[in-house]
């Protein structure tokens, strides 16, 4: 039988309980990597309506353009997975995907990947009639610029139906080192 707490408040567990919760626990947040690729995975088949590519294919080739210039694990893994909320999330999924790969990836990558949906409407906001200097309010922020270059060179570049991507396999032992490691703050 499995394991499991008697408590049915949170107030009510013991120690001991909550000792077996984070022993549980420990498998599961070492499958993080797995959950995330099979999120991509799903995504073969959903396309961003009206694009000429599916958001699997946005993914790999915002991270197979970020490898290809030797971007460094953090920057390939945000690439990857960095529009991972879009299908549930689309108002704020720039941000919901902030919030997966914070543990993992260093301050200015998930700043970026936090922000790069404002960035972004820089290159289509003024045909909705919307400010597309709105990102020129974090001018002085210190990852401005990394932010403006990963829209520029690898985000709003990714809609390419003829451009050539890695594999997902490519990608999935640099997506494995990055969520192995211990997180920020541990």
């Amino acid at each position: 039988m499995n394991e499991r707490v008697a408590f049915r408040q949170m107030k009510d567990g013991t120690a001991d309980e909550y000792l077996l919760l984070r022993r549980l626990e420990e498998p599961f947040l070492k499958r993080t990597a797995d959950r995330l690729l099979s999120e991509l995975r799903r995504q073969q088949n959903e396309t961003l309506e009206g694009y000429r590519i599916t958001r699997y294919e946005h993914a790999l080739q915002a991270a197979t353009r970020a490898m290809r210039e030797d971007a460094g694990d953090d920057w390939v893994v945000a690439a990857l997975f960095h529009d991972i909320a879009d299908g549930i999330a689309p108002q704020n999924h720039d941000r919901a995907a902030a919030e997966i790969l914070r543990p993992f990836v260093s301050a200015e990558v998930c700043w970026v990947v936090e922000q790069h949906g404002l960035l972004q409407t820089y290159y289509y906001g003024h045909h909705y009639g919307w400010d597309r200097h709105a990102r020129e309010r974090f001018r002085e922020h210190p990852y401005y610029q990394l932010a403006v270059d990963f829209c520029e060179k690898w985000d709003q570049a990714s809609f390419d139906d003829e451009y050539v991507s890695e594999s997902l396999q490519t990608f999935e032992p640099i997506v494995r080192r990055v969520f192995a490691r211990p997180t920020y703050g541990d």
